[in-house]
């Protein structure tokens, strides 16, 4: 396998999405990858067999049971994940865009910067641990902090908790949630849980904060550290 190869933007691409679904715990079915990249089932089938049988091998693939990254095809994907979060930090800090505007962008920029552009790009923001969604950037060396998090759904009445990620790319949640308050270094405190349909009460700490309620759909995406 040659490194133009690796490091095609198709390639890029599906190795990055196979890491986002392994990390949050869904399966790596040829169905959710192509949802994810829109193309067809049967284009998504070649392309795993393709990176099953590179050398060295970037998956692991047996057909109906699901895909796992080897370490080749996992480093591949953390430096693409790195490019990434950076250009969306830079994006945010050094060009005034909003949490919301900037995936789409850095999805195409991911591909073409130099590891020169990286690196300086890195250093101009003062080598980030996190992007503005909260999502870890992987360092030099493609190491990831810890995770320590849960999701905002399991805390209950009387729990605290200080908002460390937001787990989406959709731009009308991303709108809500700003429009709510709702973003990384935010705390808050649940005051209500409905057993019925997992809804939350939930009070921002802030000094003009009224209680509101929140469905799964999005606590199941806010991830939070929680305060003693």
């Amino acid at each position: 396998m040659t490194k133009s190869f690796v490091y095609t933007a198709s390639i890029q691409d599906y190795l990055k999405h196979i890491y986002l679904l392994l990390e949050r715990g869904e399966a790596v079915t040829t169905t959710a990858l192509a949802q994810r990249l829109k193309v067809r089932p049967a284009s998504v089938t070649g392309m795993l067999r393709r990176l099953a049988r590179s050398e060295p091998p970037l998956i692991v693939y047996q057909k109906h049971r699901g895909v796992m990254l080897t370490e080749a095809g996992k480093r591949a994907a953390l430096e693409v994940i790195r490019h990434h979060r950076l250009i969306e930090t830079w994006l945010v800090q050094s060009l005034g865009y909003s949490w919301d505007e900037v995936h789409e962008e850095a999805c195409r920029l991911e591909h073409v910067i130099s590891e020169q552009l990286e690196a300086r790009l890195a250093s101009l923001l003062g080598n980030p641990a996190y992007d503005p969604h909260g999502d870890p950037i992987p360092d030099q060396d493609l190491n990831l902090p810890p995770d320590t998090t849960l999701p905002l759904a399991s805390l209950r009445p009387g729990q605290q908790g200080r908002i460390c990620r937001v787990q989406s790319e959709q731009k009308e949640l991303l709108r809500y949630l700003e429009q709510k308050g709702l973003r990384p270094g935010v705390s808050l405190v649940v005051v209500d849980y409905s057993p019925f349909d997992g809804n939350l009460t939930i009070l921002p700490q802030s000094p003009d904060a009224s209680p509101f309620v929140i469905g799964l759909a999005v606590s199941l995406k806010v991830f939070v550290e929680v305060l003693p």
